[in-house]
């Protein structure tokens, strides 16, 4: 089976085939609807072959369905049949939870995605769920206040890095993973990873996208996928 997938971002929607290694993408942003990606994805893919789709979206998913609009994004995505769409068998999956079980190596993993704002996964036995935690209170406002892109520049990067570590650890401390995966793209802006974390990449999301269809011990096309993906990636003791 050959898959298209689709990894909706605030500022980018970005796609990858089968067969291919290299990702495309186009602008996203708070006028972005659903319509507008399908049509931006079917402009960017035409010259792609696919039999199924999958789509990492930024917001809860409950049962293949999205329950609330994205925060980040346009109107009209709760509800929109994204299989009528493209025509073709589709699975909706909540974009921390897509690159989560790209990154997934076996046991229970615990994901955190910093970008915009905050992600969070756990992956058991190949098996992905998203944890829509952003938003509960912390302190005198919500996680995503105190970690999210926007806090940097209001807390400054000394105590941003303070808070994502705290944060980290609380829940290390709760769940007990047997590994724990930093993704998104503000983990470079951590001078070190808190204890018993590995970094992972954007590129997962690919990765996790193929193997909703074809299980964790995909090879195929993950492999390609693979070559995008730092060599090695950043530990900590």
């Amino acid at each position: 089976m050959k898959v298209l997938v689709i990894d909706v971002g605030g500022t980018n929607v970005k796609i990858l085939a089968s067969g291919h290694s290299q990702p495309r993408k186009f602008p996203s942003g708070p006028k972005l609807t659903p319509a507008k990606m399908v049509a931006g994805v079917k402009k960017l893919s035409e010259d792609w072959d696919y039999d199924a789709v999958s789509i990492g979206i930024p917001g809860p998913v409950l049962l293949g369905q999205l329950i609330v609009d994205p925060r980040n994004l346009g109107r009209g995505w709760v509800g929109f049949d994204f299989r009528r769409a493209f025509g073709m068998p589709v699975k909706l999956v909540n974009d921390a939870a897509m690159q989560a079980l790209g990154s997934y190596k076996g046991g229970k993993m615990l994901f955190f995605g910093l970008g915009t704002g905050l992600g969070t996964a756990l992956v058991i036995d190949g098996k992905a769920e998203s944890r829509e935690i952003a938003h509960l209170p912390y302190k005198d406002s919500t996680f995503e206040n105190y970690v999210g892109v926007r806090a940097q520049k209001r807390l400054g990067k000394k105590k941003w890095r303070r808070h994502v570590e705290k944060i980290i650890a609380a829940f290390r401390d709760r769940i007990h993973p047997d590994d724990i995966v930093l993704g998104g793209g503000e983990v470079k802006r951590l001078k070190k990873l808190p204890k018993r974390c590995r970094a992972g990449d954007n590129a997962n999301a690919f990765l996790g996208g193929f193997r909703l269809w074809e299980g964790p011990s995909a090879k195929e096309p993950a492999g390609k996928v693979l070559k995008m993906l730092p060599k090695k990636q950043k530990k900590t003791a």
